[in-house]
Protein backbone atom coordinates (compact mmCIF):
# COMPACT_ATOMS: atom_id res chain seq x y z
CA UNK A 1 0.00 0.00 0.00
CA UNK A 2 1.31 3.44 -0.89
CA UNK A 3 1.66 6.16 1.72
CA UNK A 4 -1.08 8.14 -0.03
CA UNK A 5 -3.49 5.19 0.10
CA UNK A 6 -2.68 4.57 3.76
CA UNK A 7 -3.36 8.20 4.64
CA UNK A 8 -6.58 8.20 2.61
CA UNK A 9 -7.84 5.27 4.71
CA UNK A 10 -7.89 7.38 7.88
CA UNK A 11 -11.25 8.55 9.18
CA UNK A 12 -14.81 8.14 7.90
CA UNK A 13 -15.32 5.43 10.51
CA UNK A 14 -18.74 3.89 11.23
CA UNK A 15 -21.07 5.37 13.84
CA UNK A 16 -22.54 2.38 15.68
CA UNK A 17 -25.42 2.38 18.13
CA UNK A 18 -25.02 0.75 21.55
CA UNK A 19 -28.36 -1.06 21.87
CA UNK A 20 -28.56 -1.47 25.64
CA UNK A 21 -28.55 2.30 26.34
CA UNK A 22 -32.34 2.29 26.35
CA UNK A 23 -32.31 -0.09 29.31
CA UNK A 24 -31.08 2.62 31.68
CA UNK A 25 -33.59 5.25 30.53
CA UNK A 26 -36.39 4.78 27.98
CA UNK A 27 -35.83 6.61 24.72
CA UNK A 28 -32.11 7.21 25.26
CA UNK A 29 -29.83 6.45 22.30
CA UNK A 30 -26.06 6.09 22.54
CA UNK A 31 -23.85 6.23 19.44
CA UNK A 32 -20.12 5.58 19.18
CA UNK A 33 -17.47 6.09 16.52
CA UNK A 34 -15.77 2.75 15.80
CA UNK A 35 -12.17 3.94 15.51
CA UNK A 36 -10.52 0.50 15.37
CA UNK A 37 -11.18 0.40 11.62
CA UNK A 38 -8.53 3.07 11.01
CA UNK A 39 -5.39 1.54 9.40
CA UNK A 40 -3.42 1.82 12.65
CA UNK A 41 -6.31 0.40 14.67
CA UNK A 42 -7.13 3.48 16.75
CA UNK A 43 -8.42 7.04 16.83
CA UNK A 44 -4.83 8.29 17.06
CA UNK A 45 -4.37 7.82 13.32
CA UNK A 46 -6.40 10.99 12.78
CA UNK A 47 -4.22 13.53 14.62
CA UNK A 48 -0.93 11.75 13.92
CA UNK A 49 -1.49 11.73 10.15
CA UNK A 50 -2.31 15.43 10.21
CA UNK A 51 0.62 16.36 12.47
CA UNK A 52 3.11 14.40 10.37
CA UNK A 53 1.97 15.83 7.06
CA UNK A 54 2.08 19.36 8.46
CA UNK A 55 5.58 18.82 9.87
CA UNK A 56 6.89 17.25 6.67
CA UNK A 57 5.51 20.17 4.67
CA UNK A 58 7.32 22.57 6.99
CA UNK A 59 10.68 20.82 6.55
CA UNK A 60 10.90 19.57 10.14
CA UNK A 61 12.67 16.36 9.11
CA UNK A 62 15.44 17.93 7.04
CA UNK A 63 18.85 16.39 7.63
CA UNK A 64 17.31 13.06 8.67
CA UNK A 65 16.03 14.48 11.96
CA UNK A 66 13.95 11.91 13.78
CA UNK A 67 10.37 12.43 14.87
CA UNK A 68 10.25 12.25 18.67
CA UNK A 69 7.25 12.05 20.97
CA UNK A 70 5.88 10.34 24.06
CA UNK A 71 2.91 8.00 23.84
CA UNK A 72 0.97 5.47 25.89
CA UNK A 73 0.98 3.22 22.83
CA UNK A 74 -1.75 4.00 20.28
CA UNK A 75 -0.24 7.25 19.02
CA UNK A 76 3.09 5.43 19.02
CA UNK A 77 1.70 2.84 16.62
CA UNK A 78 0.36 5.60 14.38
CA UNK A 79 3.69 7.44 14.42
CA UNK A 80 5.61 4.25 13.65
CA UNK A 81 3.24 3.17 10.88
CA UNK A 82 3.04 6.51 9.06
CA UNK A 83 6.73 7.17 9.68
CA UNK A 84 7.60 3.88 7.94
CA UNK A 85 5.28 4.68 5.03
CA UNK A 86 6.62 8.23 4.61
CA UNK A 87 10.29 7.41 5.22
CA UNK A 88 10.46 9.42 8.47
CA UNK A 89 12.64 7.90 11.27
CA UNK A 90 10.74 7.72 14.57
CA UNK A 91 11.77 7.58 18.25
CA UNK A 92 9.08 7.04 20.88
CA UNK A 93 9.17 7.41 24.65
CA UNK A 94 6.63 4.95 26.08
CA UNK A 95 5.78 3.96 29.68
CA UNK A 96 7.00 0.44 30.38
CA UNK A 97 3.50 -0.81 31.22
CA UNK A 98 2.21 -0.30 27.68
CA UNK A 99 0.73 -3.58 26.49
CA UNK A 100 3.03 -6.07 24.79
CA UNK A 101 0.85 -5.99 21.70
CA UNK A 102 1.35 -2.23 21.30
CA UNK A 103 5.11 -2.44 21.81
CA UNK A 104 5.38 -5.28 19.29
CA UNK A 105 3.44 -3.33 16.66
CA UNK A 106 5.61 -0.23 17.15
CA UNK A 107 8.79 -2.28 16.78
CA UNK A 108 7.43 -4.08 13.71
CA UNK A 109 7.36 -0.73 11.89
CA UNK A 110 11.00 -0.08 12.80
CA UNK A 111 10.58 2.72 15.33
CA UNK A 112 13.09 3.21 18.15
CA UNK A 113 11.64 2.72 21.64
CA UNK A 114 12.67 4.42 24.89
CA UNK A 115 10.82 2.79 27.80
CA UNK A 116 10.25 4.68 31.05
CA UNK A 117 9.33 3.54 34.56
CA UNK A 118 5.62 2.59 34.52
CA UNK A 119 5.20 3.75 38.12
CA UNK A 120 6.11 7.27 37.02
CA UNK A 121 3.17 7.36 34.58
CA UNK A 122 2.62 9.17 31.31
CA UNK A 123 3.85 12.51 32.61
CA UNK A 124 7.34 11.08 33.18
CA UNK A 125 7.43 9.80 29.58
CA UNK A 126 6.38 13.26 28.41
CA UNK A 127 9.11 14.95 30.45
CA UNK A 128 11.67 12.47 29.12
CA UNK A 129 10.72 13.26 25.51
CA UNK A 130 11.10 16.99 26.17
CA UNK A 131 14.49 16.42 27.80
CA UNK A 132 15.79 14.41 24.81
CA UNK A 133 14.59 17.09 22.39
CA UNK A 134 16.33 19.82 24.40
CA UNK A 135 19.57 17.83 24.71
CA UNK A 136 19.76 16.80 21.02
CA UNK A 137 17.90 19.35 18.86
CA UNK A 138 19.92 18.38 15.80
CA UNK A 139 18.75 14.74 16.11
CA UNK A 140 15.10 15.13 17.12
CA UNK A 141 12.03 17.10 16.11
CA UNK A 142 9.51 16.92 18.98
CA UNK A 143 5.99 16.55 17.63
CA UNK A 144 4.46 17.00 21.12
CA UNK A 145 0.96 15.68 20.58
CA UNK A 146 -0.07 17.29 23.88
CA UNK A 147 0.50 20.79 22.48
CA UNK A 148 0.35 20.41 18.69
CA UNK A 149 -2.64 22.40 17.40
CA UNK A 150 -3.10 20.01 14.47
CA UNK A 151 -4.19 17.41 17.04
CA UNK A 152 -7.48 19.01 18.05
CA UNK A 153 -8.08 20.33 14.52
CA UNK A 154 -8.06 16.75 13.22
CA UNK A 155 -11.03 16.01 15.49
CA UNK A 156 -12.78 19.32 14.83
CA UNK A 157 -12.69 18.92 11.05
CA UNK A 158 -12.79 15.12 11.01
CA UNK A 159 -14.31 13.21 13.93
CA UNK A 160 -16.74 15.91 15.05
CA UNK A 161 -17.86 16.74 11.52
CA UNK A 162 -18.44 13.04 10.79
CA UNK A 163 -20.54 12.58 13.94
CA UNK A 164 -22.87 15.40 12.94
CA UNK A 165 -23.19 14.13 9.36
CA UNK A 166 -23.83 10.53 10.43
CA UNK A 167 -26.48 11.56 12.96
CA UNK A 168 -28.13 13.69 10.26
CA UNK A 169 -28.24 10.61 8.00
CA UNK A 170 -30.36 8.97 10.72
CA UNK A 171 -32.65 11.96 10.86
CA UNK A 172 -31.14 13.24 14.10
CA UNK A 173 -29.74 16.62 15.02
CA UNK A 174 -26.60 17.32 17.06
CA UNK A 175 -26.28 15.14 20.18
CA UNK A 176 -27.34 16.21 23.64
CA UNK A 177 -24.12 14.96 25.24
CA UNK A 178 -20.56 13.92 24.42
CA UNK A 179 -18.62 11.50 26.65
CA UNK A 180 -14.86 11.07 26.21
CA UNK A 181 -11.72 11.18 28.33
CA UNK A 182 -8.47 13.09 28.28
CA UNK A 183 -5.21 11.72 26.96
CA UNK A 184 -3.70 14.59 25.02
CA UNK A 185 -6.95 16.57 25.20
CA UNK A 186 -7.25 16.62 21.42
CA UNK A 187 -10.34 14.44 21.11
CA UNK A 188 -12.37 16.26 23.76
CA UNK A 189 -11.30 19.71 22.58
CA UNK A 190 -11.76 19.09 18.86
CA UNK A 191 -15.06 17.21 18.96
CA UNK A 192 -16.36 19.37 21.79
CA UNK A 193 -15.69 22.63 19.95
CA UNK A 194 -17.26 21.31 16.75
CA UNK A 195 -20.43 20.11 18.50
CA UNK A 196 -20.70 23.35 20.50
CA UNK A 197 -20.64 25.29 17.22
CA UNK A 198 -23.91 23.65 16.18
CA UNK A 199 -25.39 23.04 19.66
CA UNK A 200 -24.11 25.47 22.29
CA UNK A 201 -25.79 23.59 25.16
CA UNK A 202 -24.35 20.14 24.38
CA UNK A 203 -23.21 18.58 27.66
CA UNK A 204 -19.59 17.42 27.65
CA UNK A 205 -18.63 14.79 30.23
CA UNK A 206 -15.08 13.61 30.94
CA UNK A 207 -14.25 10.10 32.13
CA UNK A 208 -11.60 10.41 34.86
CA UNK A 209 -9.62 7.25 35.77
CA UNK A 210 -7.92 6.31 39.01
CA UNK A 211 -4.31 7.39 39.46
CA UNK A 212 -3.15 3.76 39.71
CA UNK A 213 -3.51 1.29 38.06
CA UNK A 214 -5.24 3.78 35.81
CA UNK A 215 -6.60 3.18 32.32
CA UNK A 216 -4.18 3.14 29.40
CA UNK A 217 -4.35 6.36 27.42
CA UNK A 218 -6.35 8.38 29.97
CA UNK A 219 -5.02 11.00 32.37
CA UNK A 220 -6.30 11.24 35.98
CA UNK A 221 -6.63 15.01 36.01
CA UNK A 222 -6.84 17.01 39.20
CA UNK A 223 -4.06 15.44 41.26
CA UNK A 224 -1.09 17.47 42.53
CA UNK A 225 1.70 17.52 39.97
CA UNK A 226 -0.44 16.29 37.07
CA UNK A 227 0.52 17.83 33.74
CA UNK A 228 -2.61 19.30 32.17
CA UNK A 229 -2.23 19.05 28.38
CA UNK A 230 -1.90 22.52 26.83
CA UNK A 231 -4.39 21.43 24.15
CA UNK A 232 -7.17 20.68 26.62
CA UNK A 233 -9.90 23.30 26.70
CA UNK A 234 -11.07 22.68 30.26
CA UNK A 235 -13.89 25.19 29.91
CA UNK A 236 -15.63 22.69 27.64
CA UNK A 237 -15.99 20.12 30.44
CA UNK A 238 -19.37 20.30 32.20
CA UNK A 239 -19.09 17.16 34.34
CA UNK A 240 -16.36 14.76 35.43
CA UNK A 241 -17.16 11.14 36.23
CA UNK A 242 -14.68 8.86 38.04
CA UNK A 243 -14.28 5.43 36.47
CA UNK A 244 -12.17 2.47 37.60
CA UNK A 245 -10.30 -0.06 35.52
CA UNK A 246 -12.66 -2.72 36.85
CA UNK A 247 -15.71 -0.80 35.60
CA UNK A 248 -14.06 -0.24 32.23
CA UNK A 249 -13.08 -3.91 31.87
CA UNK A 250 -16.56 -5.11 32.79
CA UNK A 251 -18.05 -2.87 30.11
CA UNK A 252 -15.48 -4.10 27.57
CA UNK A 253 -16.66 -7.65 28.19
CA UNK A 254 -20.28 -6.60 27.84
CA UNK A 255 -19.53 -4.84 24.56
CA UNK A 256 -17.66 -7.92 23.31
CA UNK A 257 -20.88 -9.88 23.69
CA UNK A 258 -22.36 -7.50 21.10
CA UNK A 259 -19.43 -8.07 18.74
CA UNK A 260 -17.61 -4.85 19.69
CA UNK A 261 -14.08 -5.83 20.72
CA UNK A 262 -12.60 -2.65 22.22
CA UNK A 263 -10.00 -1.49 24.72
CA UNK A 264 -10.44 -0.20 28.28
CA UNK A 265 -10.77 3.51 27.45
CA UNK A 266 -13.76 2.62 25.28
CA UNK A 267 -15.25 0.60 28.12
CA UNK A 268 -14.74 3.56 30.45
CA UNK A 269 -16.52 5.92 28.06
CA UNK A 270 -19.54 3.66 27.62
CA UNK A 271 -19.74 3.06 31.38
CA UNK A 272 -19.81 6.82 32.01
CA UNK A 273 -22.25 7.41 29.14
CA UNK A 274 -24.72 4.94 30.65
CA UNK A 275 -24.47 6.63 34.04
CA UNK A 276 -25.11 9.96 32.39
CA UNK A 277 -28.02 8.49 30.43
CA UNK A 278 -29.55 7.16 33.65
CA UNK A 279 -29.85 10.72 34.92
CA UNK A 280 -32.58 11.09 32.31
CA UNK A 281 -32.04 14.63 31.03
CA UNK A 282 -30.17 13.78 27.80
CA UNK A 283 -31.72 11.69 25.01
CA UNK A 284 -28.97 11.36 22.37
CA UNK A 285 -25.40 10.72 23.49
CA UNK A 286 -22.19 10.14 21.54
CA UNK A 287 -18.79 8.74 22.43
CA UNK A 288 -15.84 7.06 20.73
CA UNK A 289 -14.60 3.48 20.79
CA UNK A 290 -10.94 4.42 20.64
CA UNK A 291 -9.19 1.20 19.68
CA UNK A 292 -9.31 -2.58 19.39
CA UNK A 293 -9.42 -5.03 22.28
CA UNK A 294 -6.74 -7.14 20.59
CA UNK A 295 -4.16 -4.72 22.01
CA UNK A 296 -4.91 -5.79 25.58
CA UNK A 297 -4.93 -9.60 25.57
CA UNK A 298 -1.61 -9.71 27.45
CA UNK A 299 -2.95 -7.39 30.16
CA UNK A 300 -5.55 -9.90 31.35
CA UNK A 301 -8.44 -7.67 30.28
CA UNK A 302 -10.36 -10.63 28.86
CA UNK A 303 -9.74 -13.09 31.67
Amino acid sequence: MSAAALLAAVGHTPLVEIPFAGEVAPGVRLFAKLESVNPGGSIKDRPVARMLLSARGSGCFAGQRRLLDSSSGNAGISYAMFGAALGIPVTLVVPGNASAERLARIQAHGAELVLTDPLEGYDHALRTAHRLAEEQPERYWLCDQYANEENWRAHYEGTGEEILAQLAERGLGPPDALVVGVGTGGTLTGIGRRLRRDKPDVLIAAAIPETFPGIEGLKPLGHPGDIVPPLLDQQLIDRRYPVSLEQAAAMCRRLAELGLYVGPSSGAYVDVALRLAAEGDRRTLVTVLSDTGERYVSTGLWQ
